[in-house]
């Protein structure tokens, strides 16, 4: 049985509704149940926006094996939004694979989901199913393993996820994992993921990457991108980034079928010591010259703080 999905929302029609229109190209789309879960509103302006999103997909029909949509009374935000549907899930099916509204799939991203969700079932270590990487690599074959989560397309199972918490305290985070594991999950410094931690709520995906790391976890990615952000300027945590740079990982998605299956259930060491950390630098974001300027002046000033 093909796992279900769930698509996480909230106010962009847009992005939305290709989200939908592209997973619903793959190969196993009729084969799948869709369940889309909608956050609730800040205040007039983000209601207004959320309702007609809302109105939107009532009217759809999409060619799923099931298509259901669950709407939020009141904003959860993104954390308990996904959380929340994700164990309501994960409950009933034991499985899920989770999009967020702006995630273009490949014809074939339920495809490699399945497969590896069926073959890794028994192979613990093995905590989450990416569908995004930031690398482009197909020399290394279909797959590969990384101790780094990449959230843009992703899957995972219950008893995995069992270890999952969402971490309210920078304290309680850094407790989680040890120093050599601190300076393992940010590169050796290349991609700062911990300095989250201290702006005040920790979002989901970051409490899961912790998770994985204290675990000792993987996570299979393939060698090129079967996901495309189709949303980034618009999204939650990224505002008009066009203007100073490029992200070097925007590319289209890989379209054919993969072979999932690895012999040697370990981190490729080449990956984690050369590769992601340049890839990972700056969150693979390439500063052209103004945004370079900007950045510099902006270490300047917060450096004298």
């Amino acid at each position: 049985m093909a796992a279900p999905v769930g698509i996480f929302t909230y106010n962009r029609i847009d992005t939305t509704s290709k989200t939908i229109e592209l997973l619903e190209q793959n190969l196993l789309a009729q084969d799948t149940d869709v369940y889309v879960f909608c956050d609730g509103g800040k205040d007039e302006r983000t209601w207004a926006e959320v309702n007609a999103l809302r109105t939107y997909l009532h009217s759809l029909k999409p060619k799923f094996k099931s298509f259901q949509i669950v709407e939020r009374e009141k904003n959860v935000y993104v954390n308990q939004n996904i959380i929340g549907g994700m164990q309501m899930l994960l409950e009933k099916y034991g499985r899920v694979i989770v999009v967020e509204d702006d995630i273009a799939t490949s014809p074939y991203f339920l495809t490699y989901m399945n497969e590896a969700l069926e073959h890794y079932n028994d192979e613990k270590r093995v905590m989450s199913i990416c569908g995004f990487t930031n690398l482009n690599i197909p020399e290394k074959g279909d797959v590969y393993l990384t101790k780094h989560f990449a959230g843009w397309g992703w899957a995972t199972w219950a008893d995995r996820w069992e270890q999952f918490r969402l971490l309210p305290t920078k304290e309680e985070a850094l407790a989680l994992l040890t120093p050599q594991q601190q300076n393992d999950i940010q590169y050796g410094g290349k991609f700062r993921c911990l300095h989250h931690l201290d702006m005040g709520k920790i979002d989901w995906d970051l409490s899961w990457l912790i998770a994985i790391r204290h675990a000792n976890g993987l996570c299979l990615a393939p060698t090129q991108t079967l996901v495309r952000n189709t949303g980034i300027e618009g999204g939650t945590h990224y505002k008009n980034m066009s203007l100073f740079g490029k992200y070097e990982f925007d590319r289209e998605p890989i379209a054919r079928h993969l072979d999932i299956k690895l012999t040697n259930i370990e981190a490729d060491r080449d990956v984690e010591e050369r590769l992601n950390p340049e890839a990972l630098t700056d969150h693979g974001f390439r500063y052209n010259l103004l945004g370079k300027i900007v950045r510099f002046l902006y270490k300047l000033i917060t450096n004298k703080k």
